[in-house]
């Protein structure tokens, strides 16, 4: 297909200054609800909505999840890139979307809310950004060694039935409040603007996220894999916008302490971020990137999106999840244990490590 402005490094940089400042002004009008912009937060609340876990501060559905994938559905079908495809390895992509959520949860924000958090002038996302990019570097190297994860041809022949299943639900909870779902007491109006707001900046950000290729993992993959500075410049696009924006609504606040939603714990902020690049370096993609490609039709996102949801219920049942206090004693455990999982996944599906060891 003949390239367009929004594969110049100029399209890349206008589309993370729109999702940047977009981001800022919805968290501020969404202020009454005390919530900030995070993609893998979203899923939290979707998971408490559903009756998975009882938490009444996190029982409401905001509609950026339906609108991004929307986005990248009209996105991909517009450039005719939509196709539902076969799964690879849906177990460990299963796994790898658990622990991408523990990661998550302990550090209180995805990429994209590190992203966000840097524009607002919060340092301690300056500890996430380390621990991301070095758990790129260490996903790195077991790429370089021969790390993948092998398909399946067997793996349930329903599939195409499973992803329109899940897709319809997602995209049409915004039509009314289904019997099934779990608000908390604090009820919400889905006709009021906000909530089209919403919905309208899930779509935008769909678009220009799958126009764009834009994944905040992949442009630092890129850039130390291959030189490739595209992406990258997205990610530093969308973090210089957010601070102007800020800047210009002056809720701009430099420091460590008593930012929203966030905690001091600089070791497992890092630490979190760790699980977070390295987990989703071998997914292909961070939360933003698997939401898009669900819209463009790949199962694997699929089985990724059920296993980060089954890690939302994990870690609120057994106290995983980090407050403004900071990590729990159960969270530590949890992301200690999930990288030491996580280094066994990577050295039983590199084939050099496996080549080594027969050797010896």
């Amino acid at each position: 297909m003949k390239k367009g402005f929004f594969d110049s490094k100029r399209g890349i940089v206008l589309s993370g200054a729109v999702i940047g400042f977009l981001a800022v002004l919805l968290r501020q009008l969404e202020e009454l609800w005390q919530t900030e912009f995070c993609l893998a937060c979203f899923m939290d609340q979707f998971a408490g909505i559903l009756g998975l876990y009882k938490a009444t501060s996190v029982q409401y559905f905001q509609l950026e999840i339906s609108g991004i994938i929307l986005g990248a559905f009209l996105m991909a079908f517009y450039r005719r890139e939509f196709r539902t495809r076969e799964g690879s390895a849906p177990l460990l992509r299963f796994m790898l979307g658990f622990l991408v959520m523990i990661g998550i949860l302990m550090f209180l924000g995805c990429p994209l809310r590190m992203a966000l958090r840097l524009g607002s002038g919060d340092l301690n996302a300056l500890w996430g950004l380390a621990g991301l990019v070095s758990g790129i570097m260490i996903g790195l190297f077991f790429l370089k060694k021969g790390f993948s994860l092998k398909r399946d041809e067997h793996w349930l022949k329903f599939k195409s039935v499973l992803y329109f299943l899940v897709m319809t639900s997602l995209l049409f909870f915004f039509l009314g409040r289904p019997l099934f779902i779990s608000f908390q007491q604090q009820e919400f109006n889905f006709l009021q603007p906000i909530m089209w707001f919403s919905l309208f900046v899930g779509i935008v950000l769909g678009l220009l996220a799958q126009r764009t290729r834009l994944c905040l993992v992949g442009g630092i993959r890129n850039l130390f894999l291959c030189r490739d500075s595209y992406l990258f410049l997205g990610f530093l696009s969308l973090i210089a916008f957010t601070t102007l924006t800020n800047l210009n609504a002056g809720t701009y606040k430099l420091g460590f302490v008593e930012q929203p939603l966030a905690h001091t714990a600089s070791f497992w902020n890092f630490l979190a971020m760790v699980l977070i690049g390295w987990s989703s370096l071998f997914l292909g993609g961070c939360p933003l990137r698997q939401l898009v490609l669900l819209g463009e039709g790949k199962f694997d996102a699929l089985v990724t999106f059920l296993g980060m949801l089954a890690g939302t219920v994990f870690a609120h049942y057994f106290e995983v999840a980090s407050s403004v206090a900071g990590p729990t004693l159960s969270g530590k455990i949890a992301v200690i244990i999930s990288l030491v999982i996580l280094f066994f996944v990577a050295y039983f599906n590199t084939e050099d490590l496996k080549k080594f060891k027969v050797r010896r």
